[in-house]
């Protein structure tokens, strides 16, 4: 049979609630000897801590305790503290406490009494026992009767929050709202995009540090970026504005200028004061789309700001101050940018702790169709008509936009303003074959006109860099096409029944995936490279 633990109590004498001196005393409730006047609730040691200003209070204690309890052992011990209501004082004083106390979690059962104290020690309990520096529960008393003399049964709080299901399902379903914030509330499907959208949601709520999301045009990092400002807003995690810039459109003298503002007479046609971006995203969110665009003197200022949340003016001598948190995106390859000399190596280390790349339509074909439901509403929404689609309508487009034939080269861009002519043209609000027939041709002209002969040698080009240069006009042409399937395709199998579909089926067996490679091969080429490469 398993020995009975020992059952440890440790707590702080009371200045205010434990005193007392005479036989009036017992006709008080005191918490602490409380603690040892239950039948039911032995406490085999009392380890009291207490300032050395009331250690003759707390010896009073310790002798009470010896009356009523005498199978309790009480030991005392002294703590400095000059200021009990000053957390950094208070908790170091604990923790040292915690650190040098010989713990026996085998032969013992800890209890920590928060009932007593200042309530900042009482946070300070909490903190420590919650991270496990007392490896214990909580124990809290309270008193019942007119006299308040007579001691209530003791309150046992176990800080493992698994143990309670119903807390456990409240933290479950937060997790589920703030996943479903980031993802526009669409029911998404792609397993590689949902566990992003956990990572992004965990890191949004519990870091501070930059975050740059990464991918290909219209893959949605500008709409992550604002529900991630939404998200952090909802849970009180910063008051001040979402300012979003696209870092494109600034150049020159003008981009220090919109990003850190200026002083009178900083340039030709400075009149005034301006505050900048950096200054109008105090408290709140600074999303940097296209970052890699950025020239490098304003990226040496912008990595002075992150760090020390104060930077100087454009033209000024006093530093201002500004404290966000910043969201950066692009497109383009910052590693490959890094060694061209375009970006600086120390920025990029200092954005990167948090990257996400999200991925492009054509990889998450499972997520077409609710992102067809949550475009139909929202175009509905923005036109002012209930719209709908019918079943054959529906299917007819599903089978296009899920296929191997839809591009989608601009991601959603292309997929939101395709619904969006759909949602414009359908007849009394409602889509037919006919319309997304018409739409479909749309895409096809648009998609063989963007893959013309320049795009192949531009695509080319994106993938082998300068050895695209050496290929004959009939290579650049094949190679295009393949790694346009690659892209599209989520599998070097599946890109092969593509690009083999007549040939594969006049043989015995078919390895589609080994074909692709070792065309790509002949490149040297891999498919992950083709898919991820540009």
């Amino acid at each position: 049979m398993t020995a009975r633990k020992s059952t440890v109590v440790i707590g702080v004498y009371g200045a205010t609630l434990d005193r007392g001196a005479g036989p009036r005393r017992w006709e008080r409730w005191r918490p602490t000897v409380s603690l040892c006047q239950h039948e039911d609730f032995v406490v085999d040691r009392l380890e009291l801590l207490h300032a050395r200003a009331v250690s003759r209070g707390a010896r009073q204690v310790a002798d009470d305790i010896a009356q009523i309890s005498p199978e309790t052992e009480v030991r005392l011990h002294a703590l400095t503290l000059g200021d009990p209501w000053d957390l950094d004082e208070v908790f170091a004083a604990l923790h040292d406490f915690a650190r040098g106390y010989a713990f026996d979690v085998e032969r013992e059962r800890y209890l920590v009494h928060i009932t007593t104290g200042t309530h900042v020690m009482q946070i300070c309990w909490f903190l420590l026992t919650e991270s496990r520096h007392f490896p214990a529960e909580l124990i809290q008393t309270s008193p019942v009767g007119a006299k308040r003399a007579e001691p209530a049964p003791p309150r046992i709080i176990d800080l493992d929050l698994s143990r309670y299901d119903a807390i456990a399902q409240r933290f479950a379903a937060e997790r589920v709202e703030g996943q479903s914030v980031l993802k526009a509330g669409i029911e998404t499907r792609n397993a590689g995009f949902n566990r992003l959208i956990e990572q992004v949601e965990r890191v949004a709520l519990r870091s501070r540090a930059p975050v740059l999301l990464t991918g290909p045009t219209g893959a949605g990092k500008s709409q992550l970026a604002r529900r991630i400002y939404a998200l952090k807003r909802a849970r009180r995690q910063l008051d001040g504005p979402l300012v979003e810039v696209n870092c494109a459109t600034l150049g020159g003298e003008g981009a220090k200028s919109a990003l850190f503002g200026h002083v009178r007479g900083a340039y030709t046609g400075a009149a005034g004061e301006r505050a900048g971006l950096l200054r109008a995203a105090d408290g709140g969110v600074l999303f940097l789309d296209e970052i890699g665009e950025l020239g490098l003197d304003e990226q040496a200022m912008l990595l002075g700001a992150i760090e020390q949340k104060r930077f100087l003016p454009f033209g000024g001598d006093r530093e201002v101050a500004s404290d966000f948190q910043l969201i950066a995106g692009t497109n383009r390859d910052l590693r490959a940018a890094v060694r061209s000399g375009r970006f600086r190596e120390d920025l990029l280390a200092r954005i990167n702790l948090w990257m996400f790349t999200l991925p492009g339509l054509a990889e998450r074909r499972e997520d077409i169709e609710p992102n067809l439901d949550y475009e139909l509403r929202r175009c509905g929404e923005r036109l002012g008509v209930h719209l709908t689609i019918n079943k054959a309508a529906r299917r007819r487009f599903l089978d296009f936009a899920t296929g191997p034939e839809a591009v989608w080269a601009a991601n959603f861009r292309d997929f939101g303003a395709a619904v969006l002519r759909m949602a414009t043209l359908a007849p009394a609000g409602r889509i037919d074959v006919e319309t997304v027939d018409d739409e479909l041709a749309r895409l096809r002209a648009a998609w063989a006109e963007d893959e013309g002969g320049g795009g192949d040698r531009a695509l080319v080009s994106e993938v082998l860099g300068e050895a695209a240069e050496a290929l004959d006009r009939f290579d650049v042409v094949q190679l295009a096409e393949v790694i346009r399937v690659c892209r599209r395709s989520p599998s070097a199998a599946a890109a092969g029944r593509v690009l083999f579909a007549a040939s594969r089926e006049r043989r015995k067996s078919a390895n589609d995936s080994d074909r692709v490679r070792k065309y790509l091969a002949r490149h040297g080429l891999d498919f992950e490279a083709v898919r991820t490469r540009g």
